[in-house]
């Protein structure tokens, strides 16, 4: 009774607040436009088919995962994986390192439940299978040209990643299957963040919302954000295979694996960094 008294509170609050429904715009792959337009002013944008040449794209799918490839090279890798599993009382999730090799083994097997290779840095991968992301000439060359991080997301839809904002601007390039995003401006997914948090008794901070905790993945702080983000109009977008995603520093977003077969993607993270009217000329 509680959790529907505050789906119905949140429902109301958000869509009196008349979220914005507008495309995100696509670019091609052109370093000053993508800097004028995105990186400098901070506003996300789509880039279509600009990452289908990523020799993880041929390597690691084709289309499918392609397991062989990836147990023969980084088998023994210790990566993150995250299983979730359907009970009665909703969804249940818990997250743990394990060899790649089970998790290629898991892909394999016909089970149910979901398990999931989330957030695996790049830096815990054996050389040859680092190789296949190269740093695209967007990040290399539109700031700094400084990486923060690089991480890869495998898994069989539906997958979730829950209502969240990184400190760094973010390239997200879809490498197989689709996913889709919902994107919310610092401000407005703060606003919406801290009022789920609040009604459930929790700390409403940016703070908060910058891990992937259990308490987002499940329970009622999962439900209520995915009914806000998720239950009402917003920013879109929707990524293939070779798209990319500009998200700008600071700006929140959820993200959904959908459709058949598997689903994998990578995050380029550029070091935050202060524009100069120098960096864009």
């Amino acid at each position: 009774m509680k959790l529907q008294w505050l789906r119905t509170r949140l429902r109301s609050q958000v869509t009196s607040r008349s979220f914005s429904t507008y495309p995100v715009p696509s670019l091609g792959n052109d370093l000053p436009t993508f800097q004028k337009q995105c990186f400098q002013p901070e506003q996300p944008a789509i880039l279509p088919g600009v990452f289908n040449n990523l020799p993880a794209m041929k390597h690691w799918f084709s289309p499918g995962l392609n397991t062989d490839y990836l147990r023969k090279h980084g088998g023994d890798a210790f990566v993150p994986l995250e299983l979730t599993q359907s009970t009665p009382e909703g969804p249940s999730f818990r997250s743990f390192h394990a060899p790649l090799s089970l998790f290629l083994d898991w892909m394999e097997s016909p089970t149910p439940s979901k398990l999931y290779l989330a957030q695996c840095q790049l830096l815990d991968l054996p050389p040859l299978l680092r190789a296949d992301f190269p740093t695209p000439t967007l990040v290399s060359q539109a700031g700094r040209g400084d990486i923060y991080d690089t991480n890869v997301w495998i898994g069989h839809p539906p997958t979730y990643t829950p209502l969240h904002r990184d400190p760094n601007p973010n390239l997200f390039v879809q490498l197989a299957g689709e996913k889709v995003v919902r994107l919310l401006a610092p401000d407005e997914g703060h606003a919406v963040f801290a009022g789920v948090r609040a009604r459930l008794g929790k700390s409403g901070d940016r703070g908060a919302a910058a891990f992937r905790g259990e308490e987002m993945m499940q329970g009622g702080e999962r439900a209520l954000l995915d009914e806000v983000v998720w239950g009402t109009d917003g920013l879109e977008a929707r990524l293939g295979a070779g798209d990319g995603l500009f998200i700008p520093k600071g700006w929140w977003h959820s993200i959904k694996g959908v459709g058949e077969g598997v689903t994998g993607s990578v995050s380029f993270v550029f070091v935050s960094i202060e524009w100069t009217a120098n960096d864009c000329r």
